[in-house]
């Protein structure tokens, strides 16, 4: 495999170039490489059946992306499991994915109720193997061999495993290498948990380049000072993350170029990316680049990309999500699974490389997604879209984010987006109270912009007076709320959950 032969050979010849750097701690090329051999050899007395995945727990620490590489290099694919993943999540990931081995990188009690797996601490691997040969790398996993398997929710909240194969994994780095400005040994923020591909966005396309990997942890993120501190330290030059976790970072006016005055390129991933956010990262940070991409789990992190420039926020009040990479397509099909004309609606169907075989165990769930197009691999992502006469797709949310109230049908991303639009909205996000057995009304939790309001039920008739002109009043939500900031789950998306929970209280 290219990546782990690049990885190799940056170990050879930079021994001593730094790969990863957490707040306590720091690895170079060289010793990643010789760990990640002694873990490999570890696990290859193990003799675990071909294929058999490696359970990885732990949080943003250097003894993880050692384990990855030495899983792979055994003939193994991983699976990351983030501390932050509570502990019924997690017993439904080893009963569904049945690994052989469970490395825990952490020194905590990984929360397992009934767990029949071996498990070993990562200190003791280098502790039985303090010195190893290199394993042979007829070893490693290869071509449709799984890389990596990475748990995500979907729309039933149950966890499916998504099979990331090693030829899906180097139709993103090829593209990553190739379309973006990051080849070079370039420091990269790394902000996502492990167990959410957004991560690999950062990891692989770094390692692969002779990067550098500034760990952003779950504690620098509940310390804004903190946060700020490290990165001011980082000097990183390439910013991945989700939105929301470039606008928790804007609230703060020291987020600018004094801070990071060699950031040059912002990749954002995972959630829609609002224009107020790039003209405010545009304006503070004027020679980085700004790209707003899209994929699913299911297709290996990203398929799109576009550069946000002016003349694009200028053109467009809502951002494309772009064009697809070289390798792939993207088909925009109607209910009756017909082509879709250009400036219609249709279901987003991605086909290509990067397509993943399926979820791991489960048959049924992977006939219903995946098929084959044309000799090539097919998802249907269950988004919707259209695409315009330059060729730039767009999202346009969820088929299965709909919601029925009160006889009308409608799209909460529909609303929450009109919401944005809003002067006195910084953001918001649209929650369906049910009672039950069907959906009673709609809330809007906001953070608002600056305003000069006195009283709250002011700032709502001025919003509710701003929707009316965008869409009909059934539409508008009954109630709003306003918070200072939205929580976010740790992976740095907005936590719809825990707001409608706060919210009914």
């Amino acid at each position: 495999m290219k990546l782990l032969h690049h990885i190799r050979n940056i170990a050879h010849n930079q021994p001593h170039t730094i790969a990863y750097i957490t707040p306590n701690q720091e690895i170079t090329y060289g010793e990643l490489w010789d760990q990640s051999e002694r873990v490999a050899a570890f696990i290859k007395t193990q003799t675990l059946e071909k294929q058999l995945p490696i359970l990885l727990y732990g949080h943003m620490d250097v003894s993880l992306v050692v384990s990855f590489l030495g899983s792979v290099k055994a003939g193994h694919p991983y699976i990351p499991v983030d501390i932050s993943i509570p502990a019924e999540r997690i017993n439904h990931i080893i009963t569904s994915a049945k690994p052989g081995l469970i490395i825990n990188t952490t020194n905590q009690l990984l929360p397992c109720n009934d767990c029949n797996v071996r498990t070993i601490a990562f200190e003791q691997i280098l502790v039985d193997l303090p010195a190893t040969g290199p394993v042979d790398q007829s070893n490693w996993v290869k071509g449709n061999d799984n890389f990596y398997i990475i748990y995500t929710s979907g729309s039933t909240g149950t966890p499916k495993g998504v099979q990331i194969s090693v030829n899906n994994l180097q139709s993103f780095l090829n593209w990553m290498v190739e379309d973006f400005p990051i080849n070079g040994q370039l420091i990269f923020l790394n902000q996502a948990p492990y167990s959410f591909d957004l991560s690999v966005m950062d990891l692989y396309p770094a390692l692969m380049t002779g990067g550098t990997l500034f760990a952003v942890t779950k504690e620098m993120i509940e310390k804004p000072k903190f946060l700020f501190e490290e990165l001011r330290r980082s000097n990183a030059h390439v910013w991945t993350s989700t939105p929301s976790f470039a606008q928790m970072c804007l609230m703060d006016p020291s987020f600018n170029e004094d801070l990071l005055p060699e950031l040059s390129v912002f990749l954002f991933c995972g959630e829609v990316l609002p224009p107020g956010i790039c003209q405010q990262l545009m304006t503070r940070f004027p020679r980085a680049k700004c790209f707003n991409t899209y994929g699913p789990t299911e297709a290996t992190v990203a398929v799109t990309s576009i550069e946000i420039s002016n003349e694009i926020m200028k053109d467009c009040p809502t951002l494309p999500i772009g064009k697809p990479k070289q390798d792939t397509q993207i088909l925009l099909l109607d209910e009756n699974g017909n082509l879709v004309s250009n400036g219609e609606k249709g279901e987003i169907i991605i086909v290509g490389p990067g397509v993943s075989k399926g979820y791991l165990g489960q048959p049924e769930l992977t006939d219903k997604a995946f098929f084959t197009y044309k000799g090539e691999q097919a998802y249907r992502t269950g988004d919707a879209g259209f695409m315009d006469s330059r060729g730039h797709l767009f999202y346009q949310g969820r088929i299965d984010f709909q919601i029925k109230l009160h006889g009308y049908r409608m799209e909460l991303e529909e609303i929450e987006y009109q919401l944005s639009q809003s002067p006195f909205v910084q953001s918001a996000l649209v929650i369906p109270i049910d009672s039950g057995e069907k959906i009673e009304y709609l809330l809007a939790a906001i953070i608002p912009a600056k305003h000069t309001f006195e009283k709250e039920y002011q700032l709502t008739s001025a919003i509710k007076k701003d929707l009316s002109r965008m869409i009909p009043a059934y539409m508008i939500p009954r109630k709003f709320t306003y918070f200072n900031e939205l929580p976010m789950t740790a992976n740095g998306k907005m936590d719809r959950k825990r707001i409608k929970e706060l919210v009914l209280l």
